[in-house]
């Protein structure tokens, strides 16, 4: 821990990133090993047009991170507000994720999650550290948006209408 960062209330420090309202979005990939990995996230973030580039984190404590780090290609699914039920879903540790979530397989594989709102099907650019996170940033190869879907909003550490 930095010595900035020990002058503050972890809790707190939380609480006060919590009041920037995000949305939600599972990341989807295949790893080495052929199997699928997802995660719940809100600390998705548009970079760039030329090139088309997006940014997300993932814990260093992930049970994906490696598989992450190595995937050929990822998928951004934005949850659409109806999705509630699948983010607590891959918001666990949980082996079997897939088994009762409909889906399509995109670029490299990666899940495309129905009844998202938008996907953006990336190949990897470039990751960095990011203290207790590493830092992804995806080239989107491929994309497509739902535009009679409403988001999934998280504020304040709960989900918003």
């Amino acid at each position: 821990m930095t010595e900035q960062a020990s002058r503050f209330d972890q809790k707190e420090l939380r609480s006060a990133f919590g009041m920037f309202a995000t949305g939600v979005a599972i990341i989807t990939a295949k790893n080495p090993l052929g199997e699928t990995i997802g995660m719940t996230m809100s600390s998705f973030n548009s970079v760039s047009i030329e090139p088309p580039l997006v940014l997300f984190s993932v814990d260093r404590k992930g049970r994906s991170l490696d598989g992450m780090l190595q995937a050929k290609g990822y998928a951004v699914n934005i949850l659409a507000r109806s999705q509630e039920e699948i983010s607590n879903l891959f918001s666990k540790q949980l082996s079997g994720k897939f088994a009762d979530v409909e889906h399509d397989l995109g670029y490299e594989e990666a899940p495309l999650l129905k009844g998202a709102i938008a996907h953006f099907e990336c190949k990897p650019y470039a990751h960095y550290d990011g203290g207790d996170h590493v830092i992804f940033v995806g080239e989107v190869v491929q994309f497509s948006t739902h535009a009679d879907g409403e988001p999934l909003l998280f504020f304040r550490g709960k989900y918003r209408p």
